[in-house]
């Protein structure tokens, strides 16, 4: 019934199948690409025919990861995928960036790429699976796809590189990479690093390509056992003509406004020069509107000539600078008042307000994904409202592009970060881009970097970042460093790199030709090496350094470890006694399953408060030492007073002064604070306090000026004569005979363990067994 095709190689040291024929028959090409046991579907569909007036290549990604590939149910209310998540978003980007250059230009069809992820084995992660599932689908399917690309993931650590590693040995090495190239060229670069040098990324990105060459020699194998017939492209209609006139029309105004080096003036008189087009042929619009769309795009050719032709013969960039020079760049820390740290970074025509807001595990981001919930606790957010370029735009949730730039910077910045145990804190940073003209998620890089420091979060050093441009045109070709909004526009290349002064922590690079070399590459990553020390030196005029303390608005954590035997205690039955430190002191408390305990509060005086009466919880009281507590309960012989947040002991009346008191009352009241020294601890952990050998004012000891019990005096008692006879004391009243002392009295009611008398003769004074508060 299925007329399945299977082709299946040796990737990595594990075994890569594709196959096709035997699910979504329907789709144009739909291929399932299997790894271990993660299995991603990948379906593609083309329209036949293009929508009339349509000017534009209507590709649309989509990845998904079904929560059943992992064993597992949605969490939260709705028990079912919804919207794409961030990396969902981030992986639909991953696969449309490499292959969309890849289709010819006169190709305007309507195109869907769908990726289900429907297994997964929690170590073959489906990111990279799932490019290769959509090359694949694209390769067999029959439109004109100019591929097929392979793709893989590279990790580094102890001076080797390795092929599609696992989440573990990514944690534990020093790069996450992933490429996608051509057989012949590198189309797309996504990575995070641990400050590794250009050499070290060079190699990378090399090993990466010699592995995904692998991969696509699988591709073609399937594509020659199941590729359908390709689509016949219409043939391409000489605008030649077209081309002329309107370069005899507007050329010249458009040399003209690429010479301006505002971008408003520039705008205008580009925008000037395309109404003129416009108008020239607005009896074409009317005749063949479709024609009329077609010249129309002429007009972007000859801007990107006019641009392209200036950069590489005259060296000369729309702005007047060379290819190596970066703009004027402007950094100011502590721009906002009240957040805890905050930076305006302006390079040229862009700008960027980054805050940094500090909280406390309560923050955390909680992600719901695959491998289960997982916390976040550094967070980056980038907004690009419609007026940073001066237009009127929808203005609402973050798209696409926003997230991902997002991710760009939060890479670049997540490496130089303390840990949690250095620095335990949630961390967010926010980025409003206010202008842009080229290259806004490394102004945000630079703002993020000098925002954190601005807060006091001790980063390892600085990061600043700086996106390059490539004009290519057969075998010459320049690179250009921070590029304008045109530049990206018009240019073959957006190549972003950002890192310390010890090495690079991002490479993103997008191309938008059928790949490119590794000498642009490498002469990219040197070039882009001098302008990232160029940008921190003038970032390190606003900041150098971390801050020494964090913002007067900033919460304070402080960490505790205690045994965890006495987790149960802290925590109380119900939560009941954290719930009581937390309501009376005011600060935030967090507790784990290992004993570690975070007491947070913008007021040191709540975490001191918060901390003593945790502490008095788990540990033990000494003998001999003072403390603060207050009285919690009286009675005729003395009081009790809690002290050490969570102990209660015992101020007998005989010890709440030097003098003799009378009453309690007249003295205490319940809940007076006092201070108390531990005079002992009996078998059963009863506490004995005295109040009177403690200065009531300033907590200390006082001169203990009672002589000994048995050295008291007693007075003269006098001679009390004979006692007499106590063996025959006469009879009872009711006429019993009492008997003699020595005679057979009968058994003795059990009195219990009665304890010897001192040496002076006198029974020793008992503090009357008693109560904890809770027991009382």
């Amino acid at each position: 019934m299925f007329d399945k095709k299977t082709v299946s190689i040796e990737w990595g040291g594990k075994t890569l199948t594709l196959e096709t024929g035997q699910v979504a028959r329907q789709a144009d090409g739909a291929v399932i690409a299997t790894l271990g046991e993660t299995v991603v579907l990948c379906a593609v569909t083309a329209a036949r025919s293009v929508k009339e007036g349509q000017d534009f290549f209507p590709l649309t990604v989509h990845y998904q990861e079904k929560f059943f590939a992992s064993g597992r149910i949605p969490g939260g209310f709705f028990k079912r995928e919804r919207g794409a998540t961030e990396k969902e978003t981030l992986v639909s980007r991953l696969i449309d960036r490499p292959i969309r250059p890849l289709f010819p230009e006169a190709f305007l069809n309507e195109i869907n790429v769908i990726c289900h992820v429907l297994s997964y084995d929690g170590e073959n992660e489906p990111d990279v699976l799932a490019m290769v599932a959509a090359s694949a689908a694209l390769t067999i399917s029959g439109v004109p796809f100019m591929g097929p690309i392979g793709a893989a993931r590279v990790g580094y650590k102890d001076g080797e590189y390795q092929l599609n590693p696992t989440d573990e040995q990514v944690a534990a090495g020093n790069l996450d990479l992933v490429v996608a190239a051509t057989q012949d060229a590198v189309m797309m670069v996504e990575s995070e690093a641990k400050e590794l040098s250009e050499d070290v990324m060079l190699g990378a990105v090399v090993f990466a390509h010699d592995a995904s060459r692998k991969v696509i020699d699988g591709i073609i194998q399937l594509a020659e056992q199941a590729a359908k017939e390709p689509w016949e492209l219409s043939a391409q209609i000489d605008r030649g003509e077209a081309k002329a006139k309107l370069k005899s029309l507007i050329g010249a105004d458009l040399a003209a406004a690429y010479k301006l080096t505002d971008k408003q003036q520039r705008q205008n008189a580009v925008n000037e020069a395309r109404t003129k087009a416009r108008d020239a042929f607005a009896d074409l619009k009317a005749e063949n509107p479709a024609e009329y769309l077609a010249t129309l795009k002429l007009v972007k050719k000859l801007e990107a000539e006019i641009v392209r032709t200036a950069i590489l013969k005259d060296g000369r960039r729309i702005d007047g600078r060379d290819t190596k020079t970066v703009r004027p760049i402007e950094a100011t820390v502590g721009f906002l008042p009240r957040t805890h740290g905050s930076a305006l970074f302006t390079r040229g025509e862009t700008q960027s307000i980054c805050t940094t807001t500090l909280g406390t595990k309560d923050s955390e981001q909680m992600i719901d994904g695959l491998n289960g919930l997982s916390y976040q606790h550094f967070m980056l957010h980038y907004n690009f409202p419609p007026y940073s370029v001066g237009e009127v735009g929808r203005f609402g949730a973050p798209g696409r592009r926003e997230v991902g730039h997002g991710k760009l910077a939060w890479r670049a910045l997540h490496p130089v970060l303390p840990t949690k145990d250095e620095f335990p804190y949630t961390i967010r940073v926010v980025s409003d881009i206010t202008e842009s003209n080229g290259s806004s998620s490394m102004a945000t890089v630079c703002g993020g970097s000098l925002s954190l420091m601005d807060a006091g979060v001790p980063l390892k050093r600085p990061v600043s970042g700086i996106a390059m441009g490539l004009i290519l045109e057969g075998k010459d070709f320049a690179v250009i460093s921070d590029i304008l909004g045109d530049e990206d526009h018009l240019g073959d290349m957006d190549f972003k790199v950002a890192g310390t002064s010890e090495g690079i922590t991002s490479l993103q690079m997008d191309i938008k030709i059928p790949g490119i070399t590794e000498e642009i590459m490498k002469t990219a990553l040197a070039q882009a090496h001098e302008g990232r020390a160029h940008i921190l030196g003038e970032m390190a005029k606003a900041l150098g350094e971390t801050r020494g303390e964090l913002s007067a608005h900033a919460p304070r954590i402080e960490t505790l470890q205690i045994d965890k035997s006495k987790i149960r205690e802290v925590i109380g039955t119900g939560g009941k006694v954290i719930r009581e430190i937390v309501a009376e002191t005011g600060a935030k408390v967090d507790i784990d399953d290992e004993g570690l305990i975070k007491i947070s509060s913008s007021d040191l005086s709540q975490i001191e408060a918060a901390k003593n009466w945790i502490l008095g919880i788990v540990e033990e009281p000494e003998v001999g030492k003072i403390y603060t507590g207050k009285v919690v309960n009286m009675v005729d012989f003395g009081a009790f007073v809690n002290f050490m947040g969570g102990k209660d002991g015992l101020v007998h009346i005989s010890e709440i002064r030097s003098d003799r008191v009378e009453k309690v009352a007249d003295v205490l009241s319940e809940g007076q604070p006092v201070k108390v020294k531990v005079l002992g601890i009996d078998d059963r952990g009863k506490v004995r306090l005295s109040m009177r050998v403690v200065d009531q004012e300033t907590g200390a000891e006082l001169e203990d000026t009672r002589p000994p019990r048995e050295e008291r005096p007693r007075g003269e008692r006098g001679d009390r004569g004979p006692r007499g006879d106590r063996g025959d004391r006469g009879p009872r009243r009711d006429g019993s005979d009492r008997g003699g002392r020595g005679g057979d009295r009968g058994p003795r009611r059990d009195r219990g363990d009665r304890p010897e008398r001192s040496e002076g003769g006198e029974a020793p004074t008992f503090a009357p067994a008693f109560l904890s508060r809770d027991d009382d």
